[in-house]
């Protein structure tokens, strides 16, 4: 049978959802849940039990820790929405319990639900298994057809972009997923990084990311260094970017020294990994395609204490690099940090 109620615990299942056309189906949505716009008006039915707004990075690692540690989960899931909607298909992931409600949260659900719901787990390590979700969430849907193109659209487009970049200098890139303690980029971001003309050779490649210390990062010498704190928009990412002026050494990287650290916006076009097939691929709704520009802040180079001294200096310091939006946003943000000149 078709899926049509559906509850979706991912920002990235939801933004699926809507690429396939199931805006209409969809009746509940996690706190998270912003993409397209529209669906911020749906019920949310899934919420964090620890109030990340007021921890600084460094909280919020030691909280989650401690709840993994304690069997705790960091979801609170509405029990009786949930009832009332009555799904028939949830999306969720089995991924990253830090992420979204996995396999507990869904078990005790579904231990509630008089009428039991399918569960769609979407689990990708890579690109390629991200595209093979969007087939199961079409097969699921009666979108087959429709979920079978796009695939081939953002395949076709990466075979493009790998052509492209191919021949160029591969620079060294450390994509940083927090900033305190540092973590090291996983899944598919490195291969984003190669496909788009680098390579991370920190990252960890189909796998979690993982803490990683200060001091690999000063010997690998990052000759581009990409801030992409989980979690984290633009803003929120340029301020945690700066932090790092103060660690010892950070003034020698390559990176830094050139002036080629970059703090970008982790939630729209890397983290979730709808928003980096879609986004790093072809758009596939006129909203994408007449979005606003895709935008990095530039750091200066090797800054000084005075540069740093206050939150409106730090800020009057950062550079703003723009590039259109286009049927590959994810990966022309890559090549354009990547590009040995930059031109302001």
């Amino acid at each position: 049978m078709t899926a049509q109620r559906i509850v979706s615990f991912l920002p990235s299942a939801t933004e699926m959802a809507c690429a396939l056309g199931l805006e209409d189906r969809l009746f509940g949505i996690s706190h998270e849940c912003d993409f397209p716009p529209s669906v911020r008006s749906k019920a949310v039915v899934v919420r964090s039990t620890l109030a990340l707004e007021q921890m600084t990075q460094a909280e919020i690692d030691a909280a989650v820790s401690a709840c993994l540690r304690e069997s705790l989960s960091l979801y609170a899931v509405d029990e009786a929405a949930i009832r009332a909607i009555k799904p028939d298909l949830v999306l969720t992931q089995d991924l990253c319990q830090v992420c979204a409600p996995s396999g507990n949260e869904v078990v005790r659900l579904l231990n509630v639900l008089p009428a039991k719901p399918r569960v769609l787990y979407l689990t990708p390590k890579s690109l390629r298994e991200i595209f093979d979700n969007l087939l199961e969430l079409g097969d699921a849907t009666g979108q087959t057809e429709k979920a079978a193109s796009l695939k081939r659209a953002y395949e076709a487009r990466l075979s493009e972009l790998a052509a492209i970049t191919k021949p160029l200098h591969r620079p060294r890139v450390f994509c940083m997923e927090w900033t305190d303690p540092i973590y090291c980029c996983g899944h598919w971001v490195p291969e984003m990084v190669r496909i788009a003309g680098g390579r991370d050779d920190l990252g960890r490649d189909g796998t979690d990311s993982v803490r990683i210390a200060w001091e690999n990062v000063l010997d690998y010498r990052p000759e581009v260094l990409i801030v992409m704190p989980c979690g984290y928009g633009l803003q929120k990412s340029a301020e945690l970017a700066r932090s790092l002026f103060d660690r010892p050494g950070y003034a020698e990287l390559p990176a830094a020294s050139e002036g080629r650290v970059f703090a970008v916006d982790a939630n729209a076009y890397f983290a979730r990994p709808e928003n980096s097939s879609e986004r790093t691929t072809c758009s596939t709704t006129s909203s994408r395609r007449e979005a606003s520009n895709i935008t990095a802040h530039r750091l200066p180079p090797s800054p000084s204490p005075s540069s740093i001294s206050s939150s409106a200096g730090a800020t009057s310091r950062v550079r703003t690099t723009s590039i259109a939006a286009s049927p590959s946003r994810s990966f022309s943000l890559l090549k354009m940090l990547f590009a040995r000149t930059t031109a302001y």
